[in-house]
């Protein structure tokens, strides 16, 4: 299911775990994916692109806001994209982004304020809704203060990993 959130920034929502694709055209050319799903959901997400008109080869920038299985089986599809995620974010240029390590969920998180959208990965959900803490590679410990950041920001459009 595509949602058109704004002129420029497009969520596509899939059937397993209702996990999200964000898209967004950069005023300089640049395509960008936030996430990429589960493998179960390729076959949705090509369908999407698609109907969006987008080639996936032709997206510049992947940006993965952890490295659970759900948010980034499907990298490969983008196979021309440069990735950034917790590791390498430091090195993502882009006007207007500001970048957040939310530890909490996993150890890796992070979340993007574009504008006045915020990508929260698992983080922060719509509601009261936070990112799973008791996995293996969670920080429970520090998730408190990712939400206090997350929840300090000015934004006005919530785009979490899940719905």
């Amino acid at each position: 299911m595509i949602n058109i959130i704004s002129d420029e920034i497009s969520q596509m929502c899939f059937s397993q775990f209702g996990s999200c694709v964000y898209y967004f055209k950069l005023a300089d050319g640049r395509k960008v994916i936030i996430d990429t799903s589960t493998k179960k959901n390729k076959e949705e997400l090509l369908e999407d692109l698609d109907k969006l008109k987008i080639d996936p080869a032709s997206v510049d920038t992947l940006i993965l806001t952890h490295t659970h299985w759900d948010h980034v089986e499907n990298a490969g599809v983008f196979s021309n994209a440069e990735i950034f995620n917790n590791e390498n974010i430091d090195d993502l240029e882009i006007e207007g982004m500001k970048v957040f390590r939310c530890p909490g969920h996993t150890f890796d998180s992070i979340a993007l304020l574009y504008k006045k959208f915020l990508f929260s990965g698992d983080t922060l959900f719509h509601g009261s809704g936070i990112g799973r803490r008791d996995l293996e590679e969670s920080e429970p410990e520090k998730m408190d203060e990712s939400l206090a950041l997350l929840r300090g920001l000015d934004y006005d459009v919530l785009c979490p990993g899940h719905v």
